[in-house]
């Protein structure tokens, strides 16, 4: 990790990122579905967020929740969205140092509020399914939107020593990233100068995403143990059919994650175009696919966003 920095060394002041290696040619047209999905992504995040702002019969606690993921989702577009399209539309691969670590801070900084939302929805599953009679004394209101605050600081407060560690490095001759955006580790590696803390303190960020996966895991044994009580075959399957959206939204969102980093780990036996695509879709497909997923699975919204749809179009006639 402690690399020697010599006075010949220039210090860089713009990083390059990667598209897809080998099919640079063709940039301009992967621009065309990447587009199509930020778009959609954007769309369908700010058509939850409209329904529940504006329907009452919503301003529940799940919803509510639901909210939140729609803006960590929306978070993640727009961190990721500039540098991405800049590169498969104009071939732009630069960016500097400052603006790099700056993207590093927001996708690190809404990845782990996505994580923490996803533990708070995991939480609402468990209080609703095992203690149903005391759900809303449980989860009112105000402590929903005091949980929220919470976790938002606590995700502010985790990924804030990031930037200022990585400023405090030195970087010189390196400047390839290996995605096409900027990644706390993939920046460090780029140091030339001792980066001990920036390793220690990514590995604790990453210990604590984990540990948000380790709870969800413990809230869906204590949902299952009381699943598995239930007499009634319906029943049970009602409440299963309640974890299905929430299961699903897990899954796409820690899968690229954990693939990712087994990528990283064990670089050698990964084609780096493997590595280039799962990164691309774990900044990809969660914010495209969370709004579909709750839209087909939890009627209320389905219905009312079918209505608001239905509006629109009698007043357009």
């Amino acid at each position: 990790m402690m690399l020697p920095l010599n006075a010949s060394e220039a210090a860089v002041s713009t990083f390059l990122l990667i598209g897809i290696p080998g099919l640079e040619g063709v940039h301009i047209w992967i621009s065309i579905p990447v587009f199509l999905m930020y778009l959609m992504a954007i769309l369908g995040n700010c058509t939850v967020l409209f329904v529940i702002r504006t329907e009452p019969s919503l301003h529940e606690p799940m919803y509510h929740f639901l909210s939140m993921l729609a803006l960590s989702d929306l978070g993640l577009s727009f961190s990721s969205l500039p540098t991405m399209l800049r590169i498969f539309l104009f071939n732009a691969m630069g960016i500097s140092v400052d603006a790099c670590i700056a993207q590093e801070f927001f996708i690190h900084g809404f990845t782990d509020m996505e994580s923490s939302v996803l533990l708070i929805m995991s939480f609402d599953l468990f209080v609703a399914i095992c203690n149903p009679l005391r759900y809303c004394s449980i989860l009112t209101s105000s402590r929903v939107l005091h949980i929220g605050l919470a976790f938002a600081f606590k995700s502010i407060l985790l990924v804030l020593p990031l930037p200022f560690t990585l400023k405090r490095l030195k970087y010189c001759n390196k400047r390839l990233l290996s995605h096409s955006y900027c990644l706390h580790q993939d920046i460090m590696k780029l140091a030339c100068s001792d980066n001990r803390v920036n390793f220690y303190y990514s590995l604790f960020v990453a210990l604590c995403m984990m540990s948000d996966s380790m709870l969800i895991v413990v809230s869906y044994v204590f949902i299952l143990k009381t699943v598995l009580g239930i007499a009634s075959h319906r029943e049970w399957l009602k409440a299963l059919n309640t974890c299905v959206s929430h299961i699903c939204a897990v899954l796409i969102f820690y899968v690229p994650i954990i693939t990712l980093a087994l990528m990283h780990r064990f670089p050698k036996h990964t084609p780096s175009v493997a590595m280039i695509l799962m990164a691309d879709a774990f900044l990809l497909v969660p914010p495209l696919i969370n709004p579909i997923l709750y839209c087909i699975k939890t009627q209320q919204i389905r219905v009312k966003v079918l209505e608001k749809l239905e509006k629109l179009c009698l007043k357009s006639k």
